[in-house]
């Protein structure tokens, strides 16, 4: 090539390479604004700041790749703003963890945090025991909500138990006997993290009890029916890996029901914990069907606890709900939702796909408030159909045999609504047994109200 001709094509080349550059730079500061924008949405909906677990991302040794994006199969979780990862929408996190796992570079692990301070998170030990010893924490309570966590937990937690009382020579290496009265351990919820500590109680060999107020299924009952419930890559004591990953709401209680079976797990329904007295060893427990003694006790509750109820004339009545099973048996109906959240959103939405129903919507709040994006986008979709009936700024004064009674503040005033009702739906979230646990002597960070560690007071309060 002649000289001439070399240098034509080395200037297109460097003309190129100068335009792709400057291309680039667009796209990178579009994707930036984008990611700013939603950061800013993030803020202005409370969706920024994480409620349980979340990626700690280690900035000075983030490469900026964007694995972790890619990885997550929730919205926007993280993002990328000036080639560092960043949390946009924390509150989205459920402890997936992939990001963490596909990292090159190891910056990002998931988790907690300091929870010194968090006044809703009790303090555990690296063995999940509480401040009260011999009381361990599995599960939900404890932070985190995954399923596949609260599977770990409560496998990791008898180990442990298992391991002490065996060192200790405290284990009774019997089988156990459901009318004995006296239990290695007791497991206290039969969601998640009690069945898998049952579970592995029973392979372990040690004289357990489990008991639930409710049955069989903790939160996972609670869902509307046929919910896709992700249950991940997990291994059952007695079972092994569960290669099904995802299963529907009756499914997932229908594998549980048949392990329950299948290895005889003493699991008693429909029994209160009302009260522990005594000291790591010798616990004497208070249930609603009678005393036992135990060694250790595990709680692998819910953080839901109690439905929060509205505390307003009329709400004795049958035709006010907790809970939505099955949005397909409302037809025709005239139907009130109560709440914000995820769960009233799904509610309101699932009952007004259904066959001549007039939906209401009420929220205390002017706008909606950390919510997943398809439900921000879906309740905004219903109501411009007019499909549901949105009144914001409102809250439940009185509920009558066909009607309630609401006030909905515009412009800071009240004004009295009168809403057709055959069925009112209250999904306000639920009274998390916090005072319940404090009387138990377990603290919670920042928290110095609980009782003495070795208190053996009676609490009246029941889970």
């Amino acid at each position: 090539m002649d000289p001439i001709a070399a240098t034509v094509v080395l200037t297109l080349l460097v003309g190129l390479l100068a335009l792709l550059g400057r291309w680039q730079h667009r796209i990178d500061e579009y994707q930036r604004e984008e990611v700013l924008a939603s950061l800013y949405e993030a803020k202005e909906r409370g969706t920024d700041r994480a409620v349980a677990q979340y990626p700690h991302i280690d900035i000075q040794a983030c490469i900026g790749c964007g694995s972790c994006i890619a990885a997550c199969p929730e919205e926007q979780v993280i993002g990328l703003v000036d080639g560092v990862a960043r949390i946009i929408h924390g509150a989205r996190c459920i402890g997936h963890a992939r990001c963490a796992d596909v990292c090159p570079v190891g910056a990002i692990e998931v988790g907690l945090g300091d929870t010194s301070k968090r006044s809703d998170i009790p303090i555990l030990d690296d063995r999940f025991e509480t401040s009260r010893p011999g009381i361990h924490i599995a599960g939900e309570l404890g932070g985190m909500a995954l399923i596949r966590i609260a599977i770990e937990q409560g496998v990791r937690v008898i180990t442990e138990i298992a391991e002490e009382l065996t060192e200790s020579g405290e284990a009774s290496n019997n089988p156990t006997d459901p009318d004995r009265g006296s239990y290695d351990v007791l497991i206290v919820g039969a969601g998640p993290a009690g069945l898998a500590a049952s579970l592995e109680a029973k392979r372990r060999g040690l004289s357990f009890l489990t008991i639930d107020r409710e049955d069989l299924g903790g939160t996972v009952r609670k869902y509307p029916r046929r919910k896709l419930t992700i249950v991940g890559q997990v291994s059952l004591p007695l079972f092994g890996v569960v290669r099904q990953k995802e299963f529907l709401k009756e499914e997932l209680i229908e594998f549980w029901e048949k392990l329950i079976a299948d290895h005889e797990i003493p699991i008693r329904t429909g029994v209160h914990l009302q009260g522990i007295e005594g000291e790591r060893g010798a616990f004497t427990i208070h249930t609603s069907a009678g005393v036992a003694s135990v060694r250790r006790v595990v709680l692998a509750l819910g953080r839901r606890g109690t439905p929060r109820k509205l505390d307003v004339p009329g709400e004795e009545s049958e035709r006010v709900l907790y809970q939505l099973i099955d949005a397909a048996t409302y037809n025709n109906e005239r139907l009130l939702v109560v709440g914000g959240g995820d769960s009233a959103i799904e509610a309101a939405t699932a009952l007004a796909d259904q066959h001549g129903n007039e939906v209401t919507l009420s929220y205390r709040r002017a706008s909606f408030f950390r919510l997943k994006r398809r439900n921000q986008e879906r309740i905004e979709a219903y109501a411009a159909q007019g499909r549901i009936r949105l009144l914001l700024s409102s809250q439940v004064r009185q509920i009558e045999e066909d009607h309630a009674v609401l006030a909905v503040t515009v412009d800071g005033v009240d004004k009295m609504v009168r809403v057709p009702v055959s069925y009112t739906f209250v999904l306000a979230g639920g009274e998390p047994p916090y005072q319940f646990l404090g009387k138990l002597g377990i603290r919670f960070g920042g928290d110095a109200s609980g009782t003495d560690s070795g208190s053996a007071e009676r609490v009246a309060v029941e889970v």
